[in-house]
């Protein structure tokens, strides 16, 4: 008994020799603005530039570091959307604690010198991209994601919703970090654009990201907030064109101690109208087409973030992606020549059909105790299931007013699964270095059925399947002036395509080497350059491969080519930043070589070559490109700034196309050689007179394009807008007029492979009408986990 009274006591001395020996650091955290405390910011505390303890505040904004060793230290208080704060702490036998109150000022600045407003989007040039937060000024533009795009820097979009950046459409497009089964150009019209944070433009992405894409990576990131307790926001509106279309979206969340649950809804509604005609010049023909679409679609997202402790967090989140509509096309072919044996043709087709996507993303992140230093685990899987069922109802008529008609239907349905599993991993060596590394599997099923009831088509099964299996590895380190980054990406490529009952099989097998090299020189705080490398890969998608009849008209049928290769590209750029007093300016030139390049090709149809045509794809020789862009943000006064960009690029084209000979009357085919110039310009400027109401006023104009098939003609327009905020800045309403002089056109002509010409015009002059309205309190409070909205790691590491 006498013992353990001993020893008892003898722990209690050291105990308290060690106490005696060391010091304990408290304080609270609040936001200058309002006193309010801010919970989970991140407190640490260094010695000689090394992190000894770190800890977050409490839900009180409190923190406490407990038997800390008697000496100096440097204290660093960080959290998201408020200035970093520095201070030092010293600990010494006359003072064993130390209180540290600090108030936080909320993050003024997105671009050095130019104030952030809320009402108008910014844009930051970062290493590797550009960000462009989406402010109201461009979720007035219209209802979906594919309304406002046309609004971006070096970003295109068609007539029929398909994206190019710097004049390619060869673009990856990702959703918070993460590929879609679902067709790009679909799914932008299914996202309601107030659902949007930001948009992400990288136009040469490193080795730490996935190759494909050509001319680079669009991400979008849908809205999540973290805001303590229940909170929200609601966005709708109307777009009057031939008729009124609709939209709306709704973004709630409830945070409580560890845990943070955040949800999106969003949903659009309307028929959109097209119609154009194309004429043949060597016989007096006419194509008519009256093409319109009766969409619903809806997108939702919900997720939670737990914080298990200070080192561990686990996220999880689905997106479901809706939609059904119905595609009417009436084809009027009209022959004017007088031939008693020609037929006049009057087709009607109708495409109806729901699809459905379904996304579910796991993601844990382990945290460890040096800075900056990470492990993460992700798994993604999505599943869609796509139908459409189509009528055809063509009629031809000879000029005796004797007729025949057909009736026919086709049936497809597709299936696709994506699942993918990677980690990521980032080390800081030391102050200067950063190791990253990471590995990958994506795996890729497909089944298409094609049924129809034309005796003169077959029914047929199609599958495409993909294996990829990757690792990556980056090295960069930070010195004054110079910084550097050098990565590889190592990856195995499999591709298993079976068509029945053709019995045609297509595979193809490889491993290849994708290096990236980044090369940053600052020549003062406000000029900085950079020299980029990349080598990428773009993959035959889907929907160019298959060999089944999915659109068609009389004249014009669209098949894939199953024996289409990938293509590869070597992309250099050089990027230049400039921070002025009142905004800043970034430009970057690039140039790009080409091999296999994956074109469209429109040929005769062997069946009928004197009048049908096929729509199909095809590899390309060697091409190259180059190419320039210009951006600007400019504060010129308090109540007026301005967006200014341009972009070029060309292209140096070579394909075969075919023309008529006019000895033999047949169509032969010729090689060609053109170089595709694109000239884009924009124009954004912001008025605001009071605090309340704001004006903007937005022009663009694109060049015409001399193409391998065809030449595309000019198009511009201009558009306006005004903004109104009331409630305390909690509501917003908004109207813009798109198109005010209804100028925007697709027009082109060309001789391949017949003399032909041709317009197309949809509903560009349109009136929009927006709410939004803001519900709940208390700012963003940060947890630590995978930044998938920023699609970068924490301390630099980067997602798939």
């Amino acid at each position: 008994m006498k013992l353990k009274f001993f020893l008892l006591a003898l722990l209690g001395v050291i105990a308290t020799a060690q106490a005696q020996n060391t010091g304990t650091v408290t304080g609270k955290i609040t936001e200058k603005s309002n006193n309010a405390p801010i919970s989970y910011a991140t407190v640490s505390l260094k010695e000689n530039g090394k992190v000894v303890s770190g800890v977050n505040t409490d839900d009180n904004g409190d923190f406490t570091f407990k038997n800390v060793a008697l000496k100096s230290y440097t204290i660093e208080i960080q959290y998201i959307g408020f200035r970093k704060y520095i201070g030092s702490v010293i600990l010494a036998d006359n003072k064993k604690s130390a209180t540290v109150n600090v108030s936080l000022e909320e993050e003024a600045t997105q671009l050095k010198g130019v104030n952030i407003v809320a009402e108008r989007s910014t844009m930051e040039q970062k290493i590797d991209r550009k960000v462009i937060t989406v402010g109201k000024d461009l979720t007035t533009a219209g209802a979906s994601a594919s309304d406002i795009m046309s609004n971006i820097p070096s970003v295109n979009v068609d007539q029929d919703g398909k994206l190019s950046l710097r004049g390619n459409d060869n673009v990856r497009v990702l959703i918070d970090g993460r590929p879609s089964n679902i067709d790009p150009a679909q799914l932008l019209k299914q996202i309601p654009s107030t659902s949007i944070k930001k948009i992400e433009l990288i136009t040469n992405p490193s080795a730490k990201y996935n190759p494909e894409g050509m001319s680079g990576i669009i991400n979008i990131i849908l809205h999540k907030n973290a805001n303590t307790g229940f909170n929200g926001s609601y966005s709708g509106g109307i777009t009057f064109g031939e008729t009124a279309k609709y939209n709306q979206s709704l973004d709630l969340n409830y945070k409580t101690g560890k845990v943070n649950f955040f949800g999106n809804a969003g949903n659009n509604f309307g028929t959109y109208f097209n119609d154009g005609h194309i004429q043949r010049l060597d016989q007096d023909m006419v194509q008519k087409l009256d093409i319109s679409n009766d969409n619903d679609n809806y997108l939702y997202k919900v997720g939670m973030d737990y914080l298990i402790n200070d080192h561990n967090t686990l996220s999880f989140y689905t997106n479901q992606n809706k939609s059904k509509g119905t595609g009417l096309v009436n084809t009027d072919i009209d022959y004017n020549n007088g031939d008693p044996d020609i037929k006049n043709i009057y087709q009607k087709s109708r495409y109806e059909g729901p699809n459905e996507t379904g996304t579910y993303n796991l993601a844990y992140k382990h945290i460890f105790k040096k800075e900056g230093h990470t492990l993460d685990f992700e798994g993604n899987f999505s599943n869609t299931r796509e139908t459409q069922d189509a009528s055809f109802d063509t009629k031809t008529t000879k000029p005796d007013n004797t007729a025949t008609s057909l009736l026919y239907n086709d049936y497809i349905n597709d299936k696709r699964k994506l699942g993918t599993v990677n980690v990521d991993y980032v080390n800081p060596l030391n102050d200067k270095t950063t190791l990253e590394a990471g590995a990958e599997a994506r795996i890729t099923r497909t089944d298409n059925i094609y049924n129809t009831t034309n005796a003169a088509f077959k029914s047929s099964v199609y599958t495409y399947d993909t294996d990829i299996y990757s690792a990556y590895v980056t090295f960069g380190q930070k010195y004054k002036k110079f910084s550097y980054q050098l990565g590889a990406r190592f990856e195995s490529y499999n591709v298993k395509s079976f068509l029945t009952p053709d019995q045609k099989k297509f595979d193809d097998d490889y491993i290849t080497l994708y290096p990236s090299a980044y090369l940053t020189y600052n020549l003062n705080e406000k000029n900085v350059l950079q020299l980029s490398y990349s080598r990428r890969v773009d993959r035959p998608s889907l929907e160019q491969t298959k060999p089944i009849r999915e659109f068609s008209t009389p004249l014009v049928t669209s098949y894939g080519n199953q024996e289409l290769r990938p293509q590869f590209t070597n992309s250099v750029e050089i990027n230049y930043t400039k921070t002025l007093e009142k905004g800043s300016i970034t430009a970057g030139v690039f140039v790009r070589a080409i091999n296999d390049q994956i074109s469209r090709t429109l040929s005769p149809d062997p069946d009928d070559p004197s009048e049908k045509q096929l729509l199909g794809f095809t590899n390309y020789d060697h091409n190259s490109a180059y190419g320039f862009d210009i951006s600007a943000n400019y504060k010129i006064t308090k109540w007026w700034d301005i967006q200014p960009s341009v972009d070029f690029s060309s292209i140096n084209q070579q394909g075969v196309i075919f023309k008529i000979n006019p000895l033999s009357g047949k169509s032969e085919p010729e090689e060609k050689t053109v170089t595709t110039s694109a000239f884009n310009a924009r124009m954004n400027s912001n008025f605001k007179p009071t605090k309340r109401l704001s004006f903007l006023l937005f022009g663009f104009y694109r060049g015409g394009v001399e193409e391998v098939q065809q030449h595309r003609n000019e198009m511009y327009k201009m558009d306006i807008g005004s903004r109104y905020t009331l409630l305390d800045n909690k509501m917003n309403i908004s109207v813009r007029f798109n198109d005010v002089f209804n100028t925007m056109k697709y027009s082109f002509d060309g001789v391949s492979p017949y003399p032909q010409t041709g317009q197309f015009t949809w509903e560009s002059q349109t009136v929009y009408l927006g709410l939004t309205y803001n519900f709940g309190g208390a700012k963003i409070k940060k947890l630590e986990r995978k930044q998938r909205e920023e699609n970068t790691n924490q301390g630099g590491g980067g997602m798939f």
